[in-house]
């Protein structure tokens, strides 16, 4: 008996050690930063668009929410506006957020995007900054675009 209960301890240390090991080289998109991360994310209007955090909401009114909030401050610039924030958003939805969605697990409901020219901690306000929001459902594969 005292032999297989330690090759069962054995066995689980093996698991803890896989789960911890995946947990360090999971995709970004699913930690908090400090602030802004990685590489630029191209975007169609061409501003420099970097991925800031994601947060997990089970309060959304759709049911399970990942918001994904990204910041460029170029979008503050003169120009810039709500037609052009929405090709850059559905970009992003598509190629940077679709990817990072689990595959197992309760899926999300409801995908909701920030677009700011600087970082703005969750639920704050601050009038100076200049942010863009549109929520998607996940259809086929795809982002589809819902009333926000």
């Amino acid at each position: 008996m005292g032999r297989g209960a330690g090759q069962s301890v054995k066995a689980l240390r093996g698991v803890a050690l896989v789960a911890l090991a995946l947990s360090l080289t999971a995709r970004p998109g699913f930690s908090q930063e400090t602030g802004p991360s990685g590489e630029p994310i191209p975007v169609p209007s061409g501003v420099t668009v970097r991925w800031f955090e994601t947060l997990r909401d089970s309060q959304g009114s759709a049911g399970l929410t990942l918001r994904f909030r990204f910041v460029a401050p170029e979008v503050a610039a003169p120009g810039y506006d709500p037609d052009k924030a929405a090709a850059d958003l559905q970009a992003l939805c598509d190629g940077y957020v679709l990817p990072r969605v689990p595959m197992m697990g309760p899926q999300p409901a409801e995908l909701v995007l920030d677009l700011a020219d600087r970082v703005v901690p969750f639920g704050e306000a601050n009038e100076a900054a200049v942010q863009f929001f549109e929520a998607y459902s996940v259809a086929d594969g795809a982002c589809v675009w819902e009333f926000y």
